[in-house]
């Protein structure tokens, strides 16, 4: 049974850094997709990373672009997102997921199974 498991959320004030980690067990993800998506209250889910089995190819929400970084470790089964100069309108629940029929990874469709989500808030 495929599962994933978020952690690393929190509260952090405007500029801070979080690191979000995901671990996955159940197969071997090494050959999948692996994103990062989150949902703010009152709004959809929506992308911010994603990044291909062999941990090159990655993409990003343009908002995030420099100041996320997306990465993974197969041999932990394991993906990662550095979040730096964090701002309130980061705020939302991170979801990781994975996508085993490898699709773009850009949207939630295209993803097999997901985390429960970790809670991350900034403060102004």
């Amino acid at each position: 049974q495929v599962q994933l498991v978020e952690s690393g959320g929190g509260l952090v004030q405007a500029g801070g850094s979080l690191r979000l980690s995901c671990a996955a067990s159940g197969r071997t993800f090494s050959r999948y997709t692996m994103g990062w998506f989150r949902q703010a209250p009152g709004k959809e889910r929506e992308f911010v990373a994603r990044v291909r089995g062999s941990g090159v190819g990655t993409y990003y929400k343009d908002s995030v672009k420099g100041r996320f970084t997306i990465s993974r470790d197969n041999a932990k089964n394991t993906v990662y997102l550095q979040m730096n100069s964090l701002n309130p309108e980061d705020t939302a629940v991170y979801y990781c997921a994975v996508d085993l029929s490898g699709g773009s990874g850009y949207f939630t469709s295209e993803y097999d199974y997901w985390g429960q989500g970790t809670q991350v808030t900034v403060s102004s």
